[in-house]
């Protein structure tokens, strides 16, 4: 039998590559594994030999030590492949095909999946609803930074790329459909961006600049993007967008101003999440930071789509509070304006289809925005250290050298 090799997260700071075993359709027992999803039988799955799969931003807060993760945990739930293997109960995705992974494991059959809710699956996870490959506390599926993967209800979630050529000339773009393209186009969808819309998006980082991507597909007429690391913000003006770089300007109000010639935006979308930073130049980790200035920042009657984490654990935490996720934000402020929040991971499925449509048509060019880059399997380390040094560079692994340079 196939061997296979992964990455394998450590401890915090560290990760490596390590043989792993060759995946079957059963959920076996390892780090991570909800003992209630141990020997579960997955003759609806299938094996994906790995053609791409991603670093994360979700990924790195694991590494960085900040959740539960567990040592030995598989890492990765952005996962592109070719199927190699069928269970008896799959029908419709056949040997040969060439797939995109949501990386929302989800059922297809309860309630949540019905209302296309697939990231709140109430089948797949025992601890809670919604699940995800190599992510903790998500039921323990074997993450995808790997040679092959198990993937579950084949027919429900694959999303199958209509011509292998064709897709395989535009993977760097179509790797990007099993998380941060939907992700960063939920936020913007979430914060309500239509045509003429004026946009702030925190964080540059991959999913902020995917929503910067999105905002600019969905018609709005500005999109401002805010970060603290000046090569990030110089990867969103490659692309078109307005930056303000708020370790240098604290006040954000005052920089929409100058731009916009109003201290508001119609809608802004958070791309950061729990490890934010306080602006200015000695601010330091403050969680609450992006949730509270985009408040301040958002039209009343706004919408604010909040596609970064937040997590119910950190570990990593400065306070007490913050380390079970009870962060100082200023609720009553949203109150007063009438603001909509909307918050939780992404329901790929609701997306993904029309984004890779997208995507082949041309319209979209997300691989530029998020500044796609190719790496091998040995060097996912190297990446995640690059990764975690701020660099504006959205990792792409190929364990199998199957991509054209």
């Amino acid at each position: 039998m196939a061997g296979n090799r992964a990455v394998v997260y450590l401890k915090p700071g560290e990760v490596e590559v390590q043989d792993t075993n060759y995946p079957e359709l059963i959920l076996r027992d390892g780090p991570g594994v909800n003992p209630l999803n141990v020997g579960r039988k997955c003759n609806h799955g299938v094996i994906l030999k790995v053609v791409t799969t991603n670093i994360c931003g979700s990924d790195q807060h694991m590494v960085r030590g900040r959740t539960t993760a567990p040592s030995g945990l598989v890492l990765g739930h952005e996962i592109t492949g070719e199927v190699v293997e069928t269970g008896s109960d799959v029908e419709f995705i056949k040997k040969g095909d060439l797939v995109s992974v949501p990386f929302n494991i989800a059922c297809g059959r309860c309630p949540s999946c019905r209302r296309q809710d697939t990231h709140i699956c109430e089948n797949v996870n025992p601890d809670r609803p919604g699940s995800a490959y190599g992510y903790v506390d998500m039921g323990g599926w074997a993450g995808g930074q790997s040679e092959y993967v198990m993937v579950p209800y084949a027919d429900f979630q694959l999303l199958k790329f209509p011509d292998k050529d064709q897709a395989m000339d535009k993977i760097l773009d179509l790797t990007m459909l099993s998380d941060i393209f939907p992700t960063g186009y939920h936020g913007a969808v979430s914060a309500g961006v239509k045509t003429g819309s004026t946009v702030y998006v925190a964080g540059a980082g991959p999913v902020g600049l995917a929503a910067a991507h999105s905002a600019q597909l969905l018609g709005a007429s500005v999109v401002i993007v805010g970060d603290m690391i000046e090569e990030r913000l110089a990867q969103a003006r490659s692309f078109g967008c307005e930056t303000v770089n708020l370790r240098e300007h604290d006040d954000l109000g005052e920089q929409l101003e100058q731009i916009l010639g109003v201290p508001e935006v119609d809608c802004a979308i958070d791309a950061v999440g729990f490890e934010a930073s306080g602006h200015g130049e000695n601010g330091g980790e403050a969680p609450a930071t992006v949730l509270n200035s985009i408040m301040g920042a958002t039209r009343a009657g706004g919408r604010l789509g909040i596609p970064g984490l937040y997590v119910t654990g950190d570990p990593g935490a400065e306070d007490a509070d913050a380390k079970e996720g009870t962060l100082k934000i200023r609720f009553g402020l949203g109150f007063a304006k009438a603001h909509t929040f909307v918050t939780g991971q992404t329901p790929v499925m609701k997306y993904h289809r029309d984004l890779m449509k997208a995507i082949l048509s041309g319209k979209a060019n997300i691989a530029k925005a998020v500044n796609a880059t190719l790496i091998s399997l040995d060097e996912a380390p190297e990446g995640y250290k690059q990764f975690d040094g701020g660099v504006s560079k959205k990792f792409v692994i190929d364990p199998h050298g199957l991509v054209r340079s």
